[in-house]
């Protein structure tokens, strides 16, 4: 049986955890956490869930919330204060990533929409792009 947990915050931002899916929890959480960062859906200075409540939204130890929050701190995205929160760090570095994120973003949203207007369907250009990705990491072991 396979019990997926789902919390919505105030960004309407989804965090989820799956146990069955062969990846620790608080993994799980960092990778979400980072891409909201990355992204821009968690702008600098901007709360986290509280540990307490995320953990029983989740339905997960609150130490598993704590492990994620520190390994965040610790990689420079996320401040702790004690007896206040976790917090988006406003280091630059931070920024910058989710300035080339969006970048990037831009050049897809572009990139599909010419594919589109040669006449590939969404299915052709997901193959596509699935199929270059494929390669290009075969490509990167065999170097």
């Amino acid at each position: 049986m396979c019990f997926i947990s789902v919390v919505h915050c105030h960004l309407s931002m989804i965090f989820k955890v799956n146990p069955s899916a062969g990846q620790p929890l608080y993994i799980q959480l960092i990778q979400q956490i980072r891409h909201a960062i990355e992204t821009g859906l968690l702008a600098d200075g901007e709360a986290l869930p509280a540990i307490r409540n995320l953990a029983a939204d989740l339905v997960v130890s609150p130490n598993t919330i704590v492990k994620a929050y520190s390994e965040l701190q610790h990689e420079g995205l996320v401040e702790l204060r004690h007896g206040s929160g976790a917090y988006v760090s406003a280091k630059r570095r931070v920024r910058s990533r989710a300035d080339f994120v969006r970048a990037a973003q831009v050049k897809v949203r572009k990139l599909v929409q010419n594919l589109r207007d040669e006449g590939f369907s969404d299915e052709e250009i997901h193959r596509i792009v699935q199929a270059e990705l494929f390669y290009a990491s075969r490509v990167g072991r065999d170097a």
